[in-house]
């Protein structure tokens, strides 16, 4: 049994919803499939989830938001015409997204969260009766119906345990069945999202509930490269990957799986095969719970921008029991969660995402630090991007962390920080985020020497 996700890119038009049905189709392995929400069709484009934030935001500002939704709606009639499906197809989603716009918006999250979910919940309408219209078997399945239960936390919702024993039913259920990925109910019957992203996380959930062989995540390349070929020119495709490999590099900025994905997979041991909606036979790259690691200690190069660095010092603060967990308590109480703590002997810095840290939060929080803490100095640094080696034969070799502070200093890449982790899976690099794009080139033509002489 197979379950299998489609991302936006590949419901994106007519075009795209025919592929993703005949992908469907061809394998009668896949029994679940998990839609997103239309995505761009060209650069110039807009998602619809980014249409039906717009049309939320208009209604929490006091506006109407039909000139928004008119656009969504728009959208669901052009890819259903082109589809040739008939007259009247999508009345039943105008009347549904019409509706929602209408909804009490006294609680702006559930609110927001209602009219999100909604481009993937209408995407599978679409899709299982467009599938019913070529004779296919297939139906859409509610969320709610199929007991996806999410902790009640709007925009941000997990998993709880109890969804899993409910969505196994699915493996009886007759059919293909067509099940909107992006959120589920919580128990107080409201709407709510995972992260942005979050289709890959519903397709997991399901994948481990049915106890699938297979996950399969389409999506718009052909597989994994070593680093973004935004950045970097034709880089090294990936054909094996572990777990912990993916993890890094997704949460360092790799856009191909969403990083809170693999823990249903990872738990159940289910492989993962990243696939190409527009060339569904090639292999693609596949997450698996161990790799050899052969000649590919490093197996990709990451970073992400939008971080910032409490940085504090205090003599003799090695002496005092407690400090860590106090400092970390007062962010704790300020709702800041942080993603690393490198720290010396006197000294630490508590990394945190700089969208969360406003100057509001900022002054709080030094004021804190200072008073509660006694810290001899105390500031920030903003603009901090993280750059991220990752690769399981990392531990195995010597002279790796030497190699890339090297190409940083040929590249002259001034280093904030440096992190590495006990398990030696990945090197974390501090660095301004003016030079991101020149680290990443940097460390591709140390670590993948014989692509870049090839080219040259």
């Amino acid at each position: 049994m197979k379950v299998a996700k489609f991302g936006g890119s590949s419901l994106a038009s007519a075009a795209q919803v025919q592929k993703v049905c005949d992908i469907a189709v061809s394998d009668p392995e896949r029994k679940i499939i998990v839609v997103s929400a239309p995505g761009k069709r060209d650069k110039q484009d807009t998602k619809v989830t980014d249409m039906l934030i717009a049309a939320a935001k208009a209604r929490l500002h006091g506006e109407s938001g039909e000139a928004e939704m008119a656009r969504v709606i728009e959208r669901y009639e052009s890819i259903a015409a082109e589809l040739g499906m008939p007259a009247g197809s999508t009345d039943a989603i105008a009347e549904n997204l019409t509706g929602l716009l209408a909804m009490d918006t006294s609680d702006a999250g559930v609110f927001m969260d209602t009219l999100k979910a909604a481009g993937e919940d209408n995407c599978a309408r679409l899709v299982a009766a467009y599938l019913r219209s070529r004779g296919v078997d297939a139906s859409y399945v509610n969320p709610k119906d199929g007991g996806m239960v999410l902790s009640e936390e709007s925009g941000n919702a997990r998993v709880l345990d109890e969804s899993y024993a409910r969505l196994q039913a699915l493996r009886d259920q007759p059919g293909l069945l067509i099940f909107p990925g992006f959120f589920g109910y919580a128990k107080s019957g409201k709407v709510v999202t995972f992260p942005r992203g979050g289709s890959d996380i519903t397709g997991a959930i399901l994948a481990k509930a049915v106890q699938a062989d297979v996950y399969e995540n389409f999506t718009d390349v052909d597989s994994v490269f070593v680093a973004n070929p935004g950045i970097v020119d034709n880089p090294v495709a990936v054909s094996e990957i572990t777990y912990r490999e993916m993890r890094e590099l997704s949460y360092a900025g790799f856009s191909v799986f969403h990083d809170e994905a693999l823990e249903p997979v990872f738990s159940s041991h289910i492989p993962v095969n990243i696939k190409n909606t527009n060339n569904p036979s090639a292999p693609g790259t596949w997450i698996l719970p161990e790799r050899e690691v052969k000649d590919m200690p490093v197996v990709g190069i990451a970073a992400s921008k939008g971080f910032c660095s409490i940085y504090l010092s205090k003599y003799m603060m090695n002496r005092e029991i407690g400090f860590g967990r106090r400092l970390l308590q007062i962010f704790e109480e300020e709702n800041i969660s942080f993603e690393h703590l490198p720290s010396g002997i006197d000294n630490i810095s508590v990394i945190v995402p700089e969208a969360c840290f406003t100057p509001e939060a900022e002054a709080h929080v030094l004021a804190r630090i200072t008073n509660e803490l006694q810290a001899d100095d105390v500031y920030v640094e903003r603009g901090l991007a993280l750059v991220m080696v990752v690769g399981e034969g990392m531990r195995h070799t010597i002279g790796l962390a030497a190699r890339a502070c090297s190409a940083f200093a040929r590249a002259d890449i001034n280093l904030e920080m440096i992190n590495q982790g006990f398990s030696e899976v990945s090197m974390m690099f501090g660095i301004s985020s003016d030079d991101v794009d020149n680290a990443v080139r940097a460390l591709y033509d140390e670590f993948f020497p014989a692509r870049v002489a090839a080219e040259a």
